[in-house]
Parts: structure tokens; C-alpha cells; sequence
């Protein structure tokens, strides 16, 4: 949930009329900033706005481009020749970030009220009065108004986290434990930066064995930041003081608005985050993601190959970097950044993983099976036993689909040993047995178990459904394909066994509609195959597998 106001912002100015006197520099602005380049058209909105002083429309363009472009000491500039009754959302946020950055807290409270609502942003109060008393080592003040804090206002799913944040700049370590441990529960997408940041802050505050707690259960993510977390090294990513506090609020509000779909607000506040906090290479995860939903793919690119191998998240800016390009087809390119990693003593499970990723994109299956076989043979050595399940699930893909069956269910029944509730292995070992007609009894209770440890899982409810049909249970089958269907409707696999299952029974109008949406997202392979029923009807040479 955002607040109304966060948003309306950027709608207001868009609709704001335009002064007769920007002429042609507006329309070059304009044009630049819809192909991306908001670095030109800052500049050329900044330039409009000297020569059109008092327009604070024009003005506040140049500062929203200025933002938007990550130049903040323009912004600033601007936002200086802006009225503050005229000040944006961003502007206010801006300035916050400004005088958080300068170690002045109280300086920041006043930017907080806005002469209209739209620009109000009251609700970030309690964060900063929080973290201004830390400042003063005012422990008891800082915990009181994070509690006053409602746990469905905007700051509500921040306030564990910063209660623990702040417990832990005071070496509370003990009663901060808790509240890391929701807080890393709740994270979403951001739980990995979170447990390297609590980490952080629990070495800081003297206690290593609840640091090594935090980084329990990341696999190959943490790369060198995890191990050196583990050695008792910090890494420079704790949470303690108001400048990174207020980046990492920025951050999670980015991500909730991009979830909503506002285009423009995300992008300005993660670059103010990057303004108040430098040091977080999250940042530049997240703007490089939004970047890329934007199809700003170089500059995607560009924000993550600016971030330093010296920075405890450049593993994330890494795998960042080659999936975008393997979702661009650039698959030489990816190919050459996966190898780069793997080529030096310090290599870990996460950079051989990450080329085992390109390569399966890549389709070569064979040297993908290896890259996961050199991050399992690292994982194994380093002793970390829990980890390696995940590692034998995506080299057990490369080998199916290297067409080595024998090492494929080695490598699942494995896996299995080391995580035997685990709804992923469960499916993939019963499913591919079901599709070799091998062990079908085990097979079908492996997916029954699966389904019941996962019951929301499109997939595995798929696979169950698939299962029934395979051994002649066809009205079950149809129900739980269909239940599957309804779970996922975006899956190709599951409309094909659909339409193959209704087609068994004699609905074969039923069976083509199932088809046809199948065909919407199939590979082309699989779409041949589909085209054919939809023409002939269901013959053995064009059943699913």
C-alpha cells in the first residue's frame, strides 16, 4: 500500500500547462526523455528554467529530469530556484535525503509538510524523530516512536526492521534477534540484502554467532559478503545511522510502487536512496531492474556494470547483469560476464551457479551440468550441507535436459537425501519418472506428497493431474488439470495436458480450446506439436510427454 499523495505528484505536473516560451528546448527535452536520455533533458529543462524564471512548471520538470537522471547537485539547484509551496513529492524527498546525508537530522523534519496534500509527507515522521534520537543516544525515545508507528500505515512493514536496526547500533543483540528474525520473514524481495545488512550490524554490536544465524538459509546468494560474514569480517552494509535507515525506507517503497505500476515515482526514489546512502549497492539493483521494465536495457546495464567488485552485493549486480542480457539474447555477451568470475582463486558456488544459469539459457546443457557440478564440489568443501540441495535440483535440469537420465536421478535422489520435504525435488524426480513409466506407484506418491506440502503450486498440481491421467484416472485427472489451469493460467504445459486429457474422453471441442490456449505462451517446439492436435486431433506421435 502507498499513499495517494506519493503518486499524485507526478500526475499533477503532467497535466500542468506549459509556458508558451519553452518553444522548441521543451520538445527536444520531451523527445529525450521519452527515449531515456534524462541526463539531456535535464539539462536542457534546467537551461529553459533560468531563461524562464519564476515558471515553476518548467522548473519543476527540470528537477523531476534531474532526479530521474541521478544528478543530484543539478536537482539541488533546482530545486533552490523552486518556491516551497511549489516543491514535488521528490523535491521534499530530496531535500530530506540532503540534510539526512549531512548529518543533520532536525534539519530534515521540516521538508516533511507539504503546502497541499498531494506533497505531504507526514507519514515519515516517526522514522526520522526515531532516528534522531538515536543520534542523541537516546535509546528509550528512538524504541517509543518506532512502537507509536500503526502497523498499516506506509511505515508499518518498516517498523520491526527498524526496531531491530536501532537495538543493534546500541548492542542490544539479544532482544534485537526477534525482531531481525520477523523482519527477514517478511522481506520479500528484499530478504537477502536484509540478512547481510542485520548481519552486518550484528557483528558491529560484538555477537558473531547471531550473525552467521542471519546468513543461515542464503545458498550461493551472499557470495564473498556471506563468507566473509562467516570469518567475523564486516562487510559494510549495517543499518546505523539515518542517511542508510532512510535509503533502505526509500528502497522497500520503490519496490511497492513499482508493484502498483507507477513508472516515474520508483525510479526518482531509488535514485535519492542512492543519494542519501552511496554505500548501498542495492540501489543500483533495483534502478537497473526498473530500467530494464522501462526498456532502458543499456543503461540497465550500465548502472550494474558501475558497481565495484569491492561491493558486498556485486554478486547481485552480477547475476542482474547476465540474465538481462540472456533475456536480450545476448547470449555471448552473458557467456563472457559468467566467466569472467570463474576464472579466479576467489570464485565461489554463486559465480560457477550463475554460469551454469547462462549456459542452461544457452542450451548447452552438458558444460551447464559441469558449472553446477563445480559450485556443488565449493558448497561441499566449505561444509555447507544445507545448501547444496537447490545446487543438485538445477544440475539434475542440465542433465534431463542433456538427456542423461541415469546422473539426472542420482543427483535428485541426492538431493532428496539432504531435503526430503522438499516440494521441488519431490515433483521432479516423481514426474520424471512418470514421464519414463518408471516406479509409477512411487512416482504418483512423490507428486501426491509434493502437492501436499505445496498445494498452491500451479506445477506440482499439474503434475498430480498428469499423474491420474497417465494411469487411466481420467475424471480425476481433468479436475486437477483444471484446478491447475485456473492456478496458472499463463502456463502452456498445463493447457497441453488439458486438452490432452479432454481429448482422451471424447470433449474434443474442450480439448481445442485448451490447445489454443496452450499455444499463447509455448516454445516453438512445443507449438508444432500443439498446431498438429489442433488440426488432427490426439495421436501417439503428439501426445505430451
Amino acid at each position: 500500500m502507498i499513499a495517494a499523495a506519493l503518486v499524485a505528484t507526478t500526475a499533477t505536473d503532467a497535466q500542468a500547462a506549459i509556458s508558451p516560451s519553452a518553444g522548441l528546448t521543451y520538445v527536444e527535452a520531451r523527445a529525450a526523455a521519452m527515449r531515456g536520455d534524462h541526463d539531456r533533458a535535464a539539462q536542457l529543462l534546467a537551461g529553459l528554467a533560468e531563461r524562464t524564471a519564476g515558471d515553476a512548471t518548467i522548473s519543476r520538470k527540470a528537477l523531476g529530469e534531474a532526479i530521474g537522471a541521478g544528478d543530484m547537485p543539478l536537482a539541488l539547484r533546482l530545486v533552490r530556484q523552486i518556491k516551497p509551496a511549489d516543491w514535488t513529492t521528490d523535491a521534499r524527498l530530496l531535500l530530506i535525503a540532503d540534510a539526512l546525508r549531512r548529518g543533520q537530522s532536525e534539519r530534515a523534519m521540516p521538508f516533511i509538510s507539504g503546502a497541499n496534500d498531494e506533497a505531504n509527507l507526514q507519514f515519515l515522521e516517526p522514522l526520522l524523530k526515531a532516528w534522531a534520537a538515536v543520534e542523541r543516544r537516546d535509546l528509550n525515545t528512538a524504541l517509543g516512536t518506532i512502537d507509536q508507528i500503526p502497523a498499516n500505515s506506509l511505515l508499518g512493514p518498516f517498523r520491526v526492521e527498524n526496531r531491530a536496526f536501532i537495538l543493534l547500533k546500541f548492542r542490544r543483540a539479544a532482544e534485537a534477534e526477534p525482531f531481525a528474525r520477523q523482519a527477514i520473514a517478511g522481506a520479500g524481495g528484499r530478504e537477502n540484502r536484509l540478512r547481510l545488512a542485520l548481519a552486518d550490524g550484528f557483528l558491529a554490536a560484538g555477537d558473531q554467532a547471531r550473525a552467521q544465524a542471519m546468513i543461515d538459509g542464503m545458498g550461493t546468494d551472499g557470495g564473498p559478503a556471506r563468507l566473509r560474514i562467516l570469518a567475523g569480517k564486516r562487510i559494510g552494509l549495517a543499518i546505523d545511522e539515518p542517511a542508510r535507515a532512510y535509503a533502505e525506507l526509500l528502497l522497500g517503497l520503490a519496490v511497492d510502487l513499482n508493484r502498483i505500476n507507477n513508472r516515474a515515482l520508483p525510479i526518482s526514489m531509488v535514485q535519492i536512496a542512492r543519494y542519501a546512502d552511496p554505500r548501498n549497492g542495492a540501489g543500483a539493483v533495483l534502478l537497473a531492474l526498473l530500467l530494464e521494465n522501462q526498456d532502458q536495457v543499456a543503461d540497465a546495464l550500465v548502472v550494474l556494470n558501475a558497481v565495484p567488485l569491492s561491493d558486498p552485493l556485486a554478486p547481485q549486480a552480477r547475476d542482474a547483469a547476465a540474465r538481462i542480457l540472456v533475456d536480450q539474447k545476448r547470449f555471448d555477451e552473458a557467456l563472457t560476464l559468467a566467466r569472467s568470475t570463474t576464472t579466479t582463486r576467489d570464485a565461489t558456488a554463486g559465480d560457477f551457479a550463475r554460469l551454469g544459469d547462462v549456459l542452461q539459457s544457452s542450451k548447452r546443457y552438458n558444460e551447464a551440468a559441469d558449472a553446477y557440478g563445480r559450485a556443488i564440489g565449493l558448497t561441499r568443501a566449505q561444509g555447507r550441507a544445507n545448501d547444496l540441495w537447490p545446487l543438485l535440483l538445477l544440475q539434475s535440469t542440465a542433465l534431463e535436459a542433456a538427456g542423461r537420465w541415469p546422473e539426472t536421478k542420482q543427483a535428485l535422489q541426492a538431493a532428496l537425501v539432504l531435503s526430503p520435504e522438499q516440494p521441488l525435488i519431490l515433483n521432479f524426480l516423481g514426474y520424471a519418472k512418470l514421464e519414463r513409466g518408471e516406479d509409477l506407484d512411487a512416482a504418483e506418491a512423490m507428486i501426491r506428497k509434493a502437492s501436499a506440502l505445496a498445494p498452491d503450486d500451479a506445477s506440482i498440481t499439474d503434475s498430480l493431474g498428469w499423474a491420474l491421467f497417465k494411469r487411466g484416472r481420467f475424471a480425476d485427472a481433468i479436475a486437477t488439470l483444471e484446478r491447475a489451469a485456473a492456478k496458472d493460467p499463463q502456463q502452456s504445459e498445463i493447457h497441453e495436458h488439458l486438452g490432452d486429457a479432454l481429448f482422451s474422453i471424447g470433449r474434443r471441442y474442450e480439448a481445442r480450446f485448451a490447445w489454443n490456449a496452450a499455444l499463447i505462451s509455448a516454445d516453438d517446439d512445443v507449438a508444432a506439436r500443439i498446431r498438429l492436435k489442433i488440426a488432427a486431433g490426439l495421436t501417439p506421435a503428439t501426445a505430451a510427454p
